[in-house]
This record gives C-alpha cells, sequence and structure tokens, in this order.
C-alpha cells in the first residue's frame, strides 16, 4: 500500500467573492478564503452561507481617500469603496465593518490616484487594532509601501510589484512582524519578477509571506491557482515553510486533504500533491 500524507487544506488569503464563480470553491482542495474589498452585506451573507466545505473571512470595502482606488473601476461597486475623510470618519467606518463581522480592514494607497493622508492612515490601523481586526494595506507606487509599514499595518495585500522596496523599509517591516500576501501569478514578467525579488529580501529580513491569488482579478476561475505556488517557489520558499505559507496550520480545525506519496518538500511537488488531494473530514483540537 502506497504511504498516504495528509496535510490542512489550502488558505487563498486574498479573493474578491464578487467577481467569481464562488461554487467552484465547493470541495476543492481551498478550505479558506478571505475576501478583500467587497459589499460588507453581500460578503457577509457569503460567509453566513459558503460554498461546501470552505470558510469565508471578509475585509467589507476599500477605505480609501475621496475619489482614491477602486472609485470609478467597472469592477467595483459604489457600496464596496468607503471614503474616509478624518479621523473620526476613519474610527466610524472600523466599527461598523466590525460590526457586521469583518475579521480584517482593507485600505488603499494607490499613488495614481488620490491617497489617504498620514492622519487618517493612522487612525485606520489604529482603529482596526483597538477593535480586533488586522489591517490589510494595498500599497502601490513609489513610497506606499513605506506608508504602509510605518503606520503599523499587519499586511500587505500585495507583494510589492511597482518598487524595490528600500533595505531599511524591509529591515522595519520584518521587525514589526508584517505579513505579505503574494498574488505573484497576476502579474506581467516584469512585475513579477519585482515582486519575487522584493520576497526574498523581505524574507532574508524576517517577513513572512503566505499565498493569496487575487481572485476575480482576471480570468482565472476559482480554486486551486497552482501557477501562484509554483511562483511562490521561485521566490525561495521551499519544505515547511512553502507549507505553512500555503496551507491553512496544521494545528487548527477543519477538513484535512489527503494524498498518496510523501510530504512535499518543494512548489512542483506541492502543486502535484494538491491536484491529487481528496478531501478528509477531519476535526483536529
Amino acid at each position: 500500500m502506497r504511504h498516504l500524507t495528509v496535510l490542512p487544506g489550502v488558505v487563498d488569503h486574498h479573493v474578491h467573492l464578487g467577481l467569481v464563480d464562488r461554487a467552484l470553491f465547493a470541495d476543492s482542495p481551498v478550505v479558506e478564503v478571505h475576501d478583500l474589498g467587497w459589499v460588507i452585506a453581500e460578503v457577509a451573507a457569503w460567509a453566513a452561507d459558503p460554498p461546501a466545505g470552505v470558510r469565508v473571512r471578509y475585509a467589507g470595502p476599500f477605505h480609501t481617500a475621496v475619489g482614491g482606488y477602486p472609485s470609478g473601476r467597472s469592477w467595483a461597486p459604489v457600496e464596496a469603496v468607503r471614503p474616509v475623510v478624518d479621523d473620526g470618519d476613519a474610527r466610524a467606518a472600523v466599527s461598523i465593518a466590525a460590526e457586521r463581522g469583518a475579521s480584517r480592514i482593507k485600505i488603499a494607497l494607490h499613488a495614481g490616484m488620490p491617497l489617504l493622508g498620514d492622519e487618517e492612515l493612522y487612525w485606520l490601523v489604529r482603529a482596526a487594532h483597538e477593535t480586533g481586526l488586522t489591517a490589510v494595506v494595498h500599497a502601490e507606487g513609489p513610497g506606499q509601501v513605506a506608508r504602509a509599514v510605518a503606520a503599523g499595518a499587519d499586511a500587505l495585500a500585495h507583494a510589492p510589484w511597482t518598487e524595490r522596496v528600500p533595505d531599511d523599509v524591509l529591515a522595519d517591516a520584518g521587525r514589526r512582524g508584517m505579513t505579505w500576501i503574494s498574488t505573484l501569478a497576476i502579474h506581467g514578467p516584469e512585475e513579477r519578477a519585482v515582486a519575487i525579488e522584493n520576497i526574498r529580501r523581505f524574507r532574508a529580513a524576517g517577513g513572512r509571506v503566505v499565498h493569496g491569488t487575487d481572485l476575480g482579478n482576471g480570468p482565472t476561475p476559482a480554486g486551486l491557482v497552482p501557477e501562484e505556488i509554483l511562483a511562490l517557489g521561485e521566490a525561495g520558499l521551499t519544505g515547511e515553510d512553502l507549507l505553512a505559507a500555503v496551507l491553512a496550520p496544521e494545528n487548527g480545525s477543519g477538513p484535512r486533504l489527503a494524498a498518496p506519496g510523501p510530504r512535499p518538500r518543494d512548489a512542483e511537488e506541492l502543486v502535484k500533491w494538491l491536484q491529487t488531494s481528496v478531501r478528509v473530514e477531519q476535526e483536529t483540537p
């Protein structure tokens, strides 16, 4: 009899459920998804009645400047964008998201559009922390990663792809325990190369990287995205570091995956293992 390996399922830390066929997640290798930007009433309803075997966590709307990203984008409903005008408004916005079941707050810093000021950014992050929520920042354009780090954000929604992050910013992010969500496969070759090099340097500075696809950004269907895992391998993740980045915690509860063969050691082995895996309803205390 061939050896059978049992592991936790895949967590996708960055999706947009309103832009994909959510039903395709059902009973797939993906057991948990984090929606990082949508109409909060809609995503809360999806979390209450998710695809079979999938846990949904969510952030609610994008918190941004008046006219800031993603305002006006054809894919973004008006209710998925929450302009923030001052510190009091920031606290109120976070409070509303928390009351509606959000586990994180999405903050947008996009240099090509109007930007939140430092004070509004600070108060969004502070209010998130005071409410027990994770502050996740979309940081795009020169200097925006540095602003997110300085404000104390917990995570970046994308590994930075628009600039080579300065060494001192990477060191500060590593010291603060920041997490980056990968989203490498959505980029073209040049931007992906920038993001991969930033990940390599960030991890060397002590930073943590987790798997996320930004599903809904482009035509990739919901479910497992092998290209994202292979890109994490290109960024240097192997062995237990790769498994920790892609899979749910070993000591968590919920569905497990089982497939023949040994524990995967690299990205190619992990993709092959996941593609042959089946669900095992195993609860771990």
